[in-house]
C-alpha cells in the first residue's frame, strides 16, 4: 500500500478532501521548532523579531508569538495583524522605505517599541506627527553601510539604495537629534541582505552591524538602547545548496551577542527572521488534473501554479531551478522519469517544475513543493485570472485549522463596482 505524506500524523489526502486544492499547509511545530533552537542556543538578551512580510497570515504571527518572537512590520495591515495576534507594542517594530502619513501615526498612536526611520524626510514627517500629539517618537535609523557582506542572495548595503540612510551621510549631521524636538533617538538597524548560507557571513556581518552601531550612536550622542542587527538567515531550496548548521551559527555568533550585551547591558539587541523561520513549515498542494506530452516532454497540468507560488519561478535567477518537490500521494514511490509541472493559466510562465525527477503521473495525484512557507500566496499574483488566493490550513498540536478561505468568484467580484 502507498504511503502518503503526513503532517502530525493527519494525512495529505484527509487535508486535501476536506479543505479542497490548491491549498497550503503549515507545520506548527516546525515553526515553533526552528525559534526554540535558536532561543535556546543564542544568549538570552536577544530578541527575535518575526518579519511578516514573510508570511503575513495572522495564525503564523500568533503560534510564533506564542513560541517567544516579536513582530517586525512593514504596513498599516501588517501592524494590525501583529496587534490582533496578541503582540504587545512594545514589542513591535515598523520599517519600511515609504512609509504613509497614517502608518507613521499609527505607529504613534499604538507606542510601538520603534520607528525605523529610512530617510531625512521620513524623520521630519515623524516629528511633525509626534509633536501633533504632544509625544516624542522613539527612533532607530536605517543605516545604509559604505560595507556589503558576500554570501547573500540579494544584497542591501555597500551601494546605492532605496533603504535607509547613507552611513556617511549620518556622520555628517552631529546635531540631527537636537534639531528634531519631537524624535528620540534611540537605535541603530542595518539589513545586509537575505538568504544568507554562510555561517561565517551572518557573524562577520553580525561584527559589523553592531559596530556600526556604537559609532553612529557616539557620534549622533544618543543612548543605544536598540541595535538591530537584521537577519536575512536563508534556507537552501536548490541543488548545492545546504542549509545553516545551527551549532556552528550559534557556536560562532554567542560570544559576539553576549560581549556587546555585556558592554551595553540596557540595549535590546535584535534580529529580524522570517523566511528562515517559515519556509521548512509549508508545503504547496496542487493536484494534477491533466497529463500530456508535447514534442517528447512530459506535461502533468495542475490546478494551482505560480499564481500562488511565484517564488517557484525563480525570480532573479538565470537558470531555472526546481524547488523540493514530492508526490504527496505514494511518497514511497521513485522517479521513473522527468515532468514539467505546470498550473492554470494562460502563460508559459506558470511553470511550478521544469523537468523534474517524479514517478510516473497521473489525474488526481497530489503535488507538493516543499519548503513553501515563506513568501507563497502574499508574493504571487493571485488575482491573475481572476483564480484568487488558495485556502491556508494550519496544523497546530495535532489539529488541523483553517487560516485563510480560499477565495470565491463572489469574493473577487464583491470589490468591483459597475459605472452608474
Amino acid at each position: 500500500m502507498a504511503t502518503e505524506y503526513s503532517v502530525q500524523g493527519i494525512g495529505i489526502g484527509e487535508l486535501a478532501d476536506r479543505y479542497g486544492t490548491p491549498l497550503y499547509v503549515y507545520d506548527g511545530a516546525e515553526l515553533t521548532g526552528r525559534l526554540r533552537a535558536l532561543y535556546d542556543a543564542l544568549p538570552a538578551r536577544l530578541e527575535i523579531f518575526f518579519s511578516l512580510k514573510s508570511n503575513p497570515n495572522i495564525a503564523i504571527c500568533a503560534v510564533l508569538h506564542g513560541a517567544g518572537a516579536r513582530a517586525e512590520v512593514s504596513s498599516m495591515t501588517e501592524l494590525l495583524t501583529a496587534l490582533r495576534a496578541g503582540v504587545p507594542p512594545r514589542d513591535i517594530v515598523f520599517l519600511g522605505p515609504g512609509k504613509s502619513r497614517a502608518e507613521l501615526d499609527a505607529c504613534l498612536e499604538h507606542g510601538i517599541a520603534t520607528v525605523i526611520v529610512e530617510s531625512f524626510g521620513e524623520l521630519e514627517l515623524l516629528d511633525e506627527l509626534a509633536g501633533a500629539r504632544g509625544v516624542r517618537a522613539n527612533v532607530a535609523l536605517r543605516v545604509n553601510p559604505s560595507f556589503a557582506v558576500k554570501g547573500s542572495g540579494l544584497t542591501m548595503g555597500g551601494k546605492p539604495r532605496q533603504f535607509g540612510i547613507d552611513e556617511e551621510q549620518l556622520l555628517a549631521e552631529p546635531d540631527l537629534g537636537k534639531r528634531l524636538p519631537n524624535v528620540r533617538l534611540h537605535g541603530v538597524q542595518a539589513y545586509m541582505g537575505t538568504r544568507i548560507l554562510s555561517e561565517e557571513a551572518v557573524v562577520a556581518n553580525t561584527v559589523r552591524i553592531l559596530d556600526l552601531a556604537e559609532r553612529i550612536s557616539t557620534a549622533l550622542d544618543f543612548p543605544l538602547e536598540f541595535a538591530d542587527v537584521g537577519g536575512g538567515l536563508g534556507v537552501a531550496y536548490f541543488d548545492g545548496e545546504e542549509d545553516l548548521d545551527v551549532e556552528v551559527l550559534t557556536t560562532s555568533l554567542a560570544p559576539v551577542l553576549t560581549a556587546f550585551a555585556d558592554a551595553h547591558p540596557h540595549t535590546r539587541i535584535v534580529m529580524e527572521l522570517g523566511r528562515y523561520l517559515t519556509a521548512t513549515s509549508g508545503v504547496y498542494v496542487t493536484r494534477v488534473r491533466y497529463v500530456k506530452t508535447s514534442m517528447g516532454e512530459r506535461f502533468a497540468v495542475s490546478d494551482g501554479g505560480t499564481n500562488h507560488h511565484m517564488a517557484a519561478v525563480g525570480i532573479g535567477s538565470f537558470v531555472k531551478r526546481n524547488f523540493p518537490v514530492r508526490l504527496l500521494n505514494r511518497i514511497d514511490e521513485p522517479a521513473t522519469g522527468e515532468w514539467t509541472v505546470t498550473g492554470p493559466l494562460c502563460t508559459p510562465n506558470d511553470t511550478l517544475l521544469k523537468k523534474a525527477a517524479l514517478p510516473d503521473l497521473g489525474p488526481g495525484d497530489l503535488l507538493g513543493i516543499l519548503r513553501s512557507g515563506a513568501y507563497g500566496p502574499s508574493a504571487s499574483p493571485v488575482h491573475f485570472l481572476s483564480h484568487g488566493y488558495p485556502a491556508e490550513v494550519l496544523v497546530h498540536e495535532g489539529r488541523h485549522h483553517i487560516i485563510r478561505d480560499r477565495d470565491t468568484p463572489e469574493d473577487l467580484l464583491r470589490a468591483q463596482h459597475l459605472p452608474n
